[in-house]
């Protein structure tokens, strides 16, 4: 038998099937894809809503609907001029018809070229960036112009990275992107392309203060957006991606060549030919440059006491002054303002060259006795800010604080020669030369309706902010004497009432030493005087007698009456302004008389409008019955007597100026001549001044140059004079004051009211009549 053999089968072996291989492969591809692109979709959509806190907030529709971004507010004058600015980003926005198309060319040849042709994500600019990020260098950015204003409108990096994962290394950025990416399509859904670039165009930064083009026009070439040229429509643009690295004032050179590469764009991308390119990098960046401040524009001391009120509004209705673009609207006449800081300016600068001439080699500061005040600049010091700074840095080493208060230093100083002047000082000597300096304070206002027409808070805003006007109160001298006759009126007492001029004694009273004030002259005359003409000279003894005769508390009560409200004490020294008060309480008051009688607030702003133009508040003055028309008629009539009577303390309105309309004064002058002091009133006009030292103890040692008829007058005369020649161009009155409409009830023509045994020529006659050798050139 034959062995069996027995064969196994072969295995059996597949062949290699590639086309379902690929398959597998290709469909795990897809899948992975999907995720991706799922996963993808999904962070995007988390971001959009910033799940459960992750990524950061997100603006609403309604903030994308009106983005908002800081506008200055702006503050006019009554007749409609620009007088400057409230910001933190000095921006004023422009519609797309205000550019210059070489602005909008450039911005696109420089910064999106596509800008037409994308929905807010340029695809191919984002694989160009990718691609130069792989192979290791850069290809450019990607950010289109949506994206760039996206992250400017909303702060994307700034207020909308508050989410969980924000903090985490290398997710901060991709979600800032993420998010930049979602407002520029929905940036692009919301607006069209033309509101894009404007609004880009007005939030951008420029750098020295400039947000916005129409801020950048006017700081580096004093234009409007639309009157650019294609140069400097090329230089601000090349602005935007570095405002300081690229600034044409500090790095000319490097602004230009940035300057050129913006033509050479504008070139590539067909917006300018070669000519037109060859002919604009060859001309230079010719500037007009100025940046806009708080120091400048039109009465800055107004505007910054402005300022305090509106920000109590603004708190109260929840807005920001510094942003929300606000119009407001003043009260101020941008003519009568120039002529008020011009007549300042002029007064004030001969007034100092006399002053330094009256202390050369001598230090102003005295005593009431004229005796120098022992370290009065050492005391001085120690109420500086500087002062407490080095106090805090040097709390345990005097020397140091003395070796720094005496160390010198370049620094710029204002002066009436050119304005300001870089010297060499050190802290101690810029001390000792601001004390030097004279001040002045000026308002004017129409009593009928409260409205401040002008108002001069210094001599120069810039380097010295304290305002003379509202903030700083100081003792009033005669020009409080009104309060005192009205009160005498208002309780039956006639113009033409007559006085002796001697001593009124007040007694002693309660450790108070007994008071005889005296005459400017030192002296009494005996002669009889009526109220009229003894207001007129500004008599202390008659008003001494009137205050001991109506009692200090009734003039108190008459003051406050007519709107003083800083505390005044009745004393008998209350009539020759002892207590402090300031310009703008005093302007207040005596529109009262000017006004029949009915006190009335000083007014600053009219209205205040939003950005669009829509109505926010509307302003009226607040007003009181005061007084009764006729005894505010015969205040009137009282006080033109220092302009009319001979020896009137103002009678060179009417002979040194020229004056021939009715015109209402009071002089004042404090004791050592510290604070002179003027007011003026026309039927629709007053005007309040003050001239004095920083400090009381720094002054004139004289009448001759102290009075207020010669320190604080002028700058009257010289507003006047101005107002006068201009008054139908701004609306001012020449007319006499107005008699009120019942007859009077007593007679004040005192020729007749004395049955004429005293003068009998009339007033008006007697104005004609006045001796000019009793004026001296020099007064004018």
């Amino acid at each position: 038998m034959s062995p069996t053999v027995s064969r196994s089968k072969p295995a059996f072996r597949a062949k290699p099937n590639r086309p379902e291989r690929f398959s597998a492969l290709t469909r795990t591809l897809w899948v992975l894809f999907g995720a991706g692109i799922l996963g993808f979709v999904l962070y995007v959509f988390a971001v959009s809503i910033n799940f459960l806190n992750l990524f950061g907030r997100m603006p609403n529709l309604k903030t994308l609907e009106n983005p908002k971004s800081e506008l200055a507010s702006e503050i006019y004058s009554a007749d409609g001029v620009l007088m400057g600015k409230y910001f933190r980003e000095n921006r004023t926005p422009v519609e797309y018809q205000e550019l210059a198309q070489s602005t909008i060319d450039a911005l696109v040849a420089t910064e999106d070229a596509r800008f037409e042709e994308h929905s807010g994500i340029d695809p191919k600019a984002m694989a160009r960036v990718a691609t130069g990020f792989v192979r290791g260098g850069k290809n450019g950015g990607g950010s289109t112009l949506s994206q760039q204003l996206a992250k400017l409108l909303f702060r994307t990096r700034e207020d909308l990275d508050d989410g969980r994962l924000n903090d985490v290394p290398g997710l901060r950025m991709l979600i800032t992107k993420t998010k930049e990416w979602i407002l520029a399509v929905r940036l692009e859904r919301n607006y069209t392309k033309r509101e894009i670039l404007r609004m880009y165009l007005n939030t951008a930064e420029y750098g020295s203060n400039a947000f916005g083009i129409h801020t950048a026009a006017k700081t580096f070439f004093n234009k409007r957006p639309k009157d650019l040229s294609l140069v400097e429509s090329a230089t601000l643009v090349g602005l935007v991606n570095g405002p300081s690295w690229f600034n044409p004032v500090r790095n000319p050179e490097r602004s230009r060549r940035r300057r050129d590469w913006v033509l050479s764009q504008m070139r590539k991308y067909g917006y300018i030919d070669e000519p037109t390119y060859t002919s604009a990098i060859a001309k230079p960046i010719k500037l007009d440059y100025k940046v806009e401040n708080q120091n400048e524009g039109i009465a800055p001391y107004f505007r910054t006491e402005v300022s305090k009120m509106l920000r109590e509004w603004a708190k109260d209705t929840e807005h920001d002054l510094y942003a929300d673009g606000l119009k407001i609207y003043t009260t101020i006449d941008s003519r009568m303002q120039k002529y008020a800081e011009t007549a300042v300016a002029d007064h004030m600068k001969l007034q100092q060259k006399w002053f330094d001439a009256h202390w050369k080699g001598q230090q102003p500061w005295r005593d009431e006795n004229g005796k120098l005040i022992p370290n009065f600049l050492s005391t001085s010091i120690k109420r500086t800010e500087r002062y407490r700074a080095l106090q805090a840095r040097y709390p345990d080493n005097p020397d140091s604080v003395k070796y720094y208060l005496n160390k010198k230093y370049k620094m710029k100083v204002f002066t009436w020669q050119g304005g300001e002047k870089e010297v060499l000082m050190s802290p101690m000597d810029s001390l000792a030369y601001y004390k030097r300096l004279l001040h002045a304070g000026f308002m004017a206002m129409n009593p009928l309706n409260g409205q401040v027409k002008a108002w001069v808070g210094g001599i120069n805003y810039k380097y010295i902010k304290y305002d003379h006007v509202k903030q700083g109160k100081r003792q009033p001298g005669s020009t409080f004497k009104p309060f005192v006759y009205v009160a005498a009126i208002d309780q039956g007492y006639s113009p033409c009432y007559q006085r002796p001029d001697v001593a009124t004694t007040f007694p002693a009273v309660a450790g108070r030493a007994a008071y005889t004030p005296r005459n400017f002259e030192g002296s009494f005359s005996g002669r009889t005087f009526t109220l009229r003409e003894a207001l007129a000279r500004s008599m202390n003894s008659i008003t001494a007698w009137l205050v001991q005769k109506l009692g200090p508390e009734t003039v108190v009560a008459y003051a406050k009456r007519l709107g003083i409200t800083s505390p005044i004490e009745a004393v008998p020294a209350v009539g020759f302004g002892s207590s402090d008060v300031s310009i703008y309480e005093l302007s207040g008051a005596y529109s009262t008389f000017v006004n029949k009688g009915v006190w009335t607030s000083p007014m600053m702003v009219t209205r205040i409008e939003d950005k669009n133009g829509n109505e926010l508040r509307v302003f009226v003055p607040q007003t009181k019955e005061a007084l009764g028309e006729e005894t505010a008629y015969l205040m009137t009539h009282m006080m033109r007597g220092a302009v009319e009577e001979k020896g009137g303390t103002s009678i060179i309105l009417r002979g040194g100026f020229k004056f021939k309309n009715q015109i209402a004064a009071k002089t004042g002058t404090t004791s050592n001549y510290s604070d002179a002091w003027f007011m003026g009133m026309t039927p629709d006009l007053v005007c309040g001044m003050w001239v004095g030292g920083e400090d009381r103890s720094i002054h004139f040692r004289t009448g001759s140059y102290g009075q207020g008829s010669r320190l604080a007058l002028p700058i009257y005369g010289l507003f006047m004079k101005q107002v006068l020649a201009n008054n139908k161009q701004i609306g001012i009155s020449t007319a006499d004051f107005p008699k009120p409409l019942q007859p009077l009830s007593i007679e004040i023509d005192c020729s007749r009211y004395y049955g004429g045994t005293r003068d009998t020529i009339p007033y008006e006659q007697k104005l004609n009549q006045v001796d000019m050798q009793d004026i001296d050139d020099e007064d004018i």
